[in-house]
């Protein structure tokens, strides 16, 4: 599956009863060694922000487990700097909560965009182009 296909079927599985971070998951689960399965129950905590609406998007969340399940851990947190950057320069902010506020009717970034770009972002940060 190419990468926007890939981006698409997150937005489709969003809409269709996966959390953003679970979206993402499921999505990206061809990058690991986990099942779809696993990877729903690992992410299903981390939507609406960690479940507050205040917090890091579920959707970023979700990109940064497959980061790290990708490279084993190792160098993790580089990549996910990355990825972090990649996501906000997409999105125009990483937190739920700035992410939904809602500006000129609408918000910064809709749940769809967030899962979309979060799967864009991973792929910039994995794969360099």
């Amino acid at each position: 599956m190419d990468r926007q296909k890939t981006a698409d079927y997150a937005v489709y599985l969003k809409a269709h009863g996966y959390n953003c971070a679970q979206a993402v998951t499921a999505a990206l689960s061809g990058e690991t060694e986990l099942d779809t399965d696993t990877l729903n129950k690992l992410s299903a905590g981390f939507c609406a922000g960690m479940g507050t609406m205040e917090a890091t998007c579920g959707s970023l969340i979700g990109a940064g487990m497959i980061c790290g399940l990708k490279t084993g851990g190792l160098r993790t947190l580089s990549y996910t700097r990355k990825l972090i950057s990649d996501f906000k320069e997409r999105c125009g902010a990483v937190t739920c909560s700035e992410l939904k506020q809602i500006t000129d009717g609408a918000p910064l970034c809709p749940c769809e965009e967030c899962v979309r770009n979060a799967v864009l972002s991973y792929f910039s940060t994995m794969y360099t182009e």
